[in-house]
């Protein structure tokens, strides 16, 4: 008789998202006139770039010819894709051949299918707060969770702790949920740990094109001996707008082995088998996004949003409500003021300011206390978000 994975039951009943959004729908409910402004959830506002746009209208129109029409594409992505990642990685001094890169519908099927090929045996060791998906694939895997706590003593950047033997260890630079970002010094800890205990950093990169401190590194493989030990996600849904469109891409080095067995090698079989490869319209969208004309449309996107996070950050500062994230990171990491919960502020700031944000305490245990607010709407929501905001009152 077959039955159900019994680790699936080890799962929270609701993704934190599907919770926010069952909430206020059930405040609207009750208040139909109210003018509510969606801070929480990490979703582009603005459109495609146009050159994106023309890409794919290309892209379409080729499909509606025989002689340039596409079937099925190869499951890592198409080379002339991988090659413009390969060459996008040169800005940072970073040589990555394009075979080592396996384009995906995004980070999030990256992140959680990569387990599908390492042993169950050993930890997995994630900061606390962190991405649910980290979280729940590891449940899913039947893994053991070890965490390591992020918090106002390491201002969300915890280091490695040698006690602490791991197999997997997931990283997120700059940090969903908490905006905090990792220095090159601070990763070189975290390679020659995973060295030493002989793991494999997971490192995710979603949001490396919000940093602008020239210091900062946008890579992992920035760091020497990373190539070692570590695999790269990384995806066009918040820098490039795609979270509609879906196109992300892993780095599997050649250098990662376990036991003389290349990594890269069991990651492009999975992939044969369990994934048939972004589509051909996807990928020439991509493609046009990495280029010298995409990349400056795409920059004006992002600095966009980065004047959200601007005068979001102000306000808190003014208030005097602790907060960290925004400078590099299109998300703010606010303390809850007067002691609140995480869903005692959330609820107050839909109730009584009609703002939506993500309560921290639902990306982990040193979440509570703190909420997340993301600066992907509008400049328009953004400031009446503001001045609601400016009438605190506790």
């Amino acid at each position: 008789m077959v039955e159900v994975n019994g680790n699936f039951y080890n799962l929270k009943k609701n993704y934190l998202f599907v919770e926010i959004e069952k909430k206020v729908n059930e405040y609207v409910s009750k208040n139909p006139n109210a003018d509510i402004i969606r801070l929480g959830i990490g979703d582009v506002t603005l459109p495609l770039c146009p050159v994106i746009i023309e890409a794919m209208h290309d892209a379409v129109d080729e499909m509606a010819k025989k002689e340039t029409f596409k079937g099925y594409g190869p499951h890592e992505g198409y080379k002339f894709l991988r090659e413009a990642i390969a060459d996008y990685y040169k800005k940072y001094n970073v040589s990555i051949s394009s075979d080592e890169i396996f384009v995906s519908d995004g980070a999030k099927s990256d992140v959680s299918g990569i387990l599908d090929i390492f042993s169950s045996n050993g930890n997995v060791l994630i900061p606390d707060p962190a991405y649910p998906v980290y979280v729940d694939a590891a449940v899913m895997s039947g893994r053991n969770i070890v965490y390591i706590n992020a918090d106002e003593s390491n201002n969300f950047l915890p280091l490695p702790d040698y006690n602490i033997e791991a197999g997997i260890i997931h990283l997120c630079s700059p940090n969903n949920p908490t905006g905090a970002v990792y220095s090159r010094e601070q990763l070189k800890q975290w390679v020659d740990y995973a060295k030493k205990n002989k793991a494999v950093i997971l490192f995710d990169a979603a949001y490396e094109s919000f940093i602008e401190d020239e210091n900062l590194p946008h890579s992992i493989f920035e760091i020497e001996g990373a190539k070692e030990c570590a695999i790269e996600f990384c995806s066009f849904s918040k820098n490039a707008g795609f979270t509609g469109v879906r196109c992300g891409y892993a780095v599997v080095p050649k250098e990662l082995e376990i036991n003389g067995q290349s990594i890269r090698d069991l990651w492009a079989r999975r992939q044969s088998t369990k994934f048939n490869g972004a589509s051909y319209i996807t990928q020439r969208a991509a493609f046009v996004a990495l280029s010298n004309e995409g990349q400056e449309q795409i920059n004006k996107s992002i600095e966009y949003y980065k004047e959200n996070t601007k005068i979001l950050s102000k306000v808190f500062s003014e208030l005097g409500i602790w907060s960290i994230g925004g400078k590099n990171s299109p998300y703010l990491w606010i303390k809850c003021p007067n002691n609140m919960t995480s869903w005692e502020f959330f609820d107050y700031l839909l109730e009584k300011l009609n703002i939506v944000g993500t309560p921290g305490s639902g990306f982990g245990k040193n979440g509570e206390g703190f909420l997340r607010l993301s600066a992907f709407g509008s400049h328009e929501s953004t400031a009446k978000a503001v001045e609601r905001l400016k009438t605190i009152k506790f």
